[in-house]
């Protein structure tokens, strides 16, 4: 989604590296591409002249001396990292510093929260988005169905409730202010926490919808009034959200398919034009794709450096604490097997889009050609080859000869070129991971790597896992790594000397 955004930032930072002073010839090049980026990208001309105009008076004329200490180390600073470090500022106060938190009632009643917008925007959707994550929270909310209008609105917030166990309150024949207030007397009988309202659209903004909204407000009192926005319609969507912020005074917006082939710039636009936060983004059709909508997750994309800590939420909702770790410390020792590397591809397919996840990791530009499509069945095909193969041969790929590659490759539905091209990258990917357990400071020349961790530490996060540390093997950048113990590394080694002779013992067996 931020490709066309991120290829300007690129190439701006191309321009400044190996660059000592930022001139101002130098910066007046790099603004260039980054303007050319930002309109591609549907951001509004003015929030694009004001960021550039705020970039350009804190870069020209600096001479880059900044140096980054950690435990008595010194690193310099190019001038292209220092320009990205300024962009990176920018962004964060374009979009807004830090998620944006609901409002909740403290004085027992219940939480209104009104979601408003046009047609086809989501609302309903988002209703039910919304009160799942309120469930995760320990919250009891109540759906109101307040969208008499649009043709089976109301069928389909009862069937998603009905999903979720979260009660739909819906009266027939009754007008929205009224149905709505007296959903709110209904909450606070059930002892309702949150009372969440999908009010109706239009397809296009008029005084009657604005008329209705109004009441709605005046006799519910929302603590949150949200405003729902399809991230496609680019630039329309910052119109329509000041349109509703002027009448309704707004406290959020939601970005839906945020998944989408959308360019990116409401995102960057919205809270510039309207002083709204965006506070969800929709990432999907499902009830669990609403995320909390993290700026400085969405600066480092723009920049090129993915989403670290986004991906680590990711992960942390679809797999094991305690086993991924287990499943680290034995990849880092070389003692990965297919049959632990399923349980990641099944991990990951949970997650969604492979392309989405990919693009959260600093070095995805590197690995992906731009323009380039990202087969999304790739996780597919390698799982119904492993599936394909005994559980000996999931521990022990080395046993897979040409006669057992052909027996998993018919039953896969896959060539025996699949399979030994499956086996030969696992192989590869079994030996670096290997390497990097023994020689940390690899991590440091992934692409992007580096510069992120220095992104997210000069903003105070906690990044002491991942950045250098003197006792590390690697020295001054072994990246987290403490060194072993006499007993820890006499305990290594017996047991790869263990390993080794199971090998040889599977060896002579065949």
């Amino acid at each position: 989604m931020f490709e066309v955004l991120t290829k300007g930032f690129r190439s701006a930072r191309a321009r400044l590296a190996g660059q000592a002073i930022v001139t101002e010839a130098a910066i007046e090049d790099a603004l260039r591409d980054i303007r050319v980026s930002l309109l591609e990208a549907d951001v509004s001309l003015h929030v694009v002249n004001a960021f550039l105009a705020h970039v350009k008076e804190k870069a020209v004329g600096e001479v880059v001396q900044v140096k980054v200490k950690h435990k008595d180390k010194a690193a310099q600073i190019t001038a292209a990292e220092h320009f990205i470090k300024l962009c990176h500022d920018e962004l964060i106060e374009l979009m807004g510093d830090g998620e944006q938190k609901l409002s909740f009632a403290a004085d027992g009643q219940p939480t209104v929260l009104m979601l408003v917008g046009l047609h086809g925007t989501g609302k309903t959707t988002t209703a039910a988005k919304i009160a799942r994550n309120l469930l995760e929270e320990k919250k009891r909310p109540m759906l109101v169905a307040a969208d008499v209008y649009r043709p089976a609105a109301i069928q389909q917030l009862q069937v998603l409730g009905e999903r979720l166990g979260v009660p739909v309150f819906t009266q027939a024949g009754v007008q929205p202010p009224e149905l709505c207030a007296n959903a709110l007397a209904q909450a606070r009988a059930e002892k309702r926490d949150v009372v969440i309202l999908d009010t109706a659209g239009r397809l296009a903004i008029d005084e009657p919808l604005m008329a209705e909204l109004s009441e709605i407000k005046t006799r519910t009192r929302p603590g949150n009034i949200l405003l729902v926005v399809d991230a496609m319609i680019g630039q329309d969507a910052v119109r329509m959200a000041s349109e509703f912020n002027r009448r309704l005074d707004i406290t959020g917006v939601v970005m839906t398919k945020m998944d989408g082939d959308a360019r990116g710039g409401a995102a960057l636009s919205v809270k510039a034009v309207t002083g709204r936060p965006i506070v969800f983004v929709g990432m999907g059709e499902e009830l669990g794709k609403l995320e909390p909508f993290r700026p400085d997750g969405i600066a480092t994309r723009i920049l090129g450096f993915g989403d670290v800590v986004g991906l680590v939420r990711d992960f942390e909702k679809v797999v094991d604490e305690k086993k991924a770790e287990e499943d680290a410390i034995k990849m880092l020792r070389g003692e990965f097997t297919l049959t632990q590397f399923m349980d990641q591809i099944r991990a990951i397919q949970k997650m969604g889009s492979l392309r989405d996840t990919l693009e959260k990791l600093p070095f995805f530009h590197e690995m992906v050609p731009e323009g380039a499509a990202v087969d999304e069945k790739v996780l597919g095909r390698i799982g119904a080859m492993i599936d394909s193969m005994t559980p000996e041969e999931r521990m022990h790929p080395e046993l897979i000869d040409e006669s057992r590659a052909k027996r998993v490759a018919k039953g896969s539905g896959r060539k025996v070129a699949d399979v030994k091209d499956l086996l030969q990258r696992f192989g590869a990917m079994k030996e670096v991971m290997k390497r990097v357990g023994q020689q940390p400071s690899l991590l440091s020349r992934l692409p992007g790597f580096r510069e992120a961790l220095e992104l997210a530490r000069s903003r105070g996060e906690d990044v002491s896992d991942l950045l250098p540390s003197d006792d590390g093997p690697g020295g001054a950048w072994g990246y987290g790594v403490r060194r072993l113990s006499a007993a820890e590394k006499d305990r290594r080694r017996r047991r790869e000397k263990l390993a080794r002779k199971q090998r040889k013992k599977m060896r002579k067996k065949r």
